[in-house]
């Protein structure tokens, strides 16, 4: 499998933006797609994620202003990021968990002004 994330880009504070992840390849029906982001000096850390059930699960900083979906069908999932912050800013890679396999995509850089 592998990912393709897109949809970064510069946006103003307040702004909104919609990351994208598409999949190539078979994915296992038991999994989890997520959106991770890192900045400089920092671990990467979960942003939002959702199971192959539907349940999903979101960072404290994020809750409330962004919202992670999917579509099976396309085999892609987004993240709809409103209310951006400057310290949103940051690289996002969108992330495929399924028994046996961890896949990342390649990361597109978010950056939020002033």
């Amino acid at each position: 499998v592998q990912l393709q994330a897109s949809g970064g880009g510069l946006v103003q504070a307040g702004g909104s933006l919609r990351l994208s992840c598409a999949a190539s390849g078979s994915i296992f029906r038991i999994n989890t797609k997520g959106w991770y982001r890192q900045t400089p000096g920092k671990e990467r850390e979960l942003v939002a994620s959702i199971s192959s059930g539907g349940s999903t699960n979101y960072a404290d900083s994020v809750k409330g202003r962004f919202a992670i979906s999917r579509d099976s069908a396309k085999n892609t999932w987004y993240l709809q990021m409103n209310s951006l912050k400057l310290e949103d800013t940051a690289v996002y890679y969108c992330n495929l968990w399924a028994p046996g396999e961890v896949v990342w995509g390649q990361g597109t850089l978010v950056t939020v002004s002033s």
